[in-house]
């Protein structure tokens, strides 16, 4: 398999170069494959119903063909994974697709545990060290230390914007030793995420270090996030075989949506997306309008999406027409007065607490199967709500079945979540664990020479 560059469709390089290297050091641009093979369903179920590690390995096969052989593909990943998605049911025509049963209990770890192997796999034969930079805006940070902790050969350093994500997010970035470390920028996000893009085009910098990404602006992130959708909507299909699937997806850097679509290319029964996030809202204005705007980030309760310039705008306007993404997406947001309701709301109708998130989704939803899609006319894009955009799949909304993503345990908003429903969500013994440990996050300015110069005196 080879794989292209969003900004150079001339370029053909392999996977372990796309993985490495992170994205082009010349262009700037990602790397995507030139294909996406589909898959044998018969390879992947087990009676019926489909395995995840079946799942795993059948997807990422040809992706790595003729790299990583097939022994060694299948040990990596069930290394990488001795914990699952769970899909959960909480009304007659809604799942909730579970993806915090990791260890940094987040959606993060399914892509991290998948790259880091990839990467020590890869740099085995090469000398020295290969030095990851990653900037977060709340869970990716945590799952890439923990996938990387103590791994041989591999140096990571976290960015993440200083005072900007929740306690319980900045003690699991904060408390690394060893071989990772976290900088705690004083910026947003979109600072964090400016610093590395810039230092993986600095030709001075990439004299001295290898470098690469674990945003998921490395496709070794967005591939075996694909693996959760195609087992979801397999198992969502077989539990409703006559239903169309919807799946709903809390977005801000538009990496998880992206693997949305690539299981969907690969065969997955998902008739549609809907694209949700939070106040941020760059990509539904671009669906809105078919003007494309990045913009400053501002903070809300569902930090992880706060993102103004989400770096995968770049693989989905590569992989798709507008006319094409407006036919497969619905999009929606909501602020923090909406999240709040919502996690309310679907504790109130179903029993069930769900984080702030996962509430975006859940809200987005619920508000399209009870008919959102069917009077756009007149709708303000600057407020709240559904994005004035009808996919084909709108006639079939009210009788589709939805998987709404959770991308990350209630117990890492409790604030938020007590607020919300009265309550604070228990936390998983292994949260427990990390606030006890003390912390030992840099400062750092929002300048890239003080930036370049740490990285020069510290890797």
């Amino acid at each position: 398999m080879f794989y292209t560059d969003t900004r150079d469709t001339n370029a053909k390089v392999d996977f372990k170069t796309a993985v490495m290297s992170g994205m082009s050091s010349v262009t700037g641009g990602l790397y995507v494959p030139v294909e996406f093979p589909k898959v044998d369903i018969s390879k992947i179920t087990k009676d019926g119903k489909p395995d995840f590690i079946s799942v795993a390995v059948q997807m990422a096969k040809p992706y790595v063909e003729g790299e990583i052989p097939d022994a060694d593909l299948e040990a990596l990943i069930k290394d990488a994974y001795p914990f699952e998605p769970k899909l959960v049911k909480i009304d007659g025509q809604t799942y909730v697709l579970e993806l915090s049963h990791g260890p940094t209990c987040a959606f993060k770890d399914f892509g991290a545990r998948f790259m880091a192997r990839a990467m020590s796999f890869f740099n085995k034969d090469e000398n020295g060290k290969l030095h990851i930079l990653v900037a977060t805006s709340g869970d990716t940070g945590s799952a890439v230390g923990s996938a990387f902790h103590n791994v041989e050969g591999l140096d990571v350093t976290i960015l993440y914007p200083e005072g900007k994500i929740s306690p319980l997010q900045e003690k699991q970035l904060s408390t690394f030793t060893g071989n990772v470390r976290a900088l705690k920028v004083k910026g947003t996000f979109d600072d964090c995420q400016k610093l590395v893009k810039t230092a993986f085009t600095d030709k001075d910098l990439r004299e001295k270090f290898r470098l690469s990404s674990a945003n998921s602006i490395n496709i070794s992130r967005l591939l075996p996030q694909s693996f959760y959708y195609m087992h979801a909507a397999l198992q969502a299909k077989y539990e409703n075989p006559d239903k169309d699937i919807i799946v709903t997806v809390p977005s801000g850097n538009f990496g998880n949506l992206t693997s949305g679509l690539i299981a969907r290319e690969m065969g997955a029964p998902i008739k549609g997306f809907v694209a949700a996030t939070n106040s941020n809202r760059t990509i539904p204005d671009w669906i809105a309008t078919g003007d494309y705007k990045a913009r400053a980030s501002v903070e809300t309760y569902a930090n992880a999406m706060d993102v103004g310039a989400p770096s995968n705008y770049e693989r989905i306007a590569f992989m798709y027409s507008l006319e094409d993404v407006r036919k497969l997406f619905a999009s929606y947001w909501l602020d923090n007065d909406g999240i709040v309701k919502s996690i309310k709301a679907c504790s109130d109708a179903t029993g069930y607490t769900i984080d702030p998130h996962g509430a975006v989704a859940y809200k987005a939803w619920t508000d399209i199967k009870n008919g959102a899609l069917d009077n756009l006319d007149g709708i303000d894009i600057t407020k709240p709500g559904i994005t004035p955009n009808k996919p084909e799949w709108a006639s079939c909304a009210k009788d589709a079945v939805g998987v709404v993503l959770e991308t990350a345990d209630p117990a890492k908003f409790s604030a938020i979540v007590k607020e919300a429903t009265g309550k604070e969500p228990a936390i998983p013994e292994r949260l427990q664990k990390v606030m006890a440990l003390p912390d030992r996050a840099i400062p750092m300015e929002n300048d890239y020479q003080k930036f370049k110069d740490w990285l020069s005196a510290n890797l």
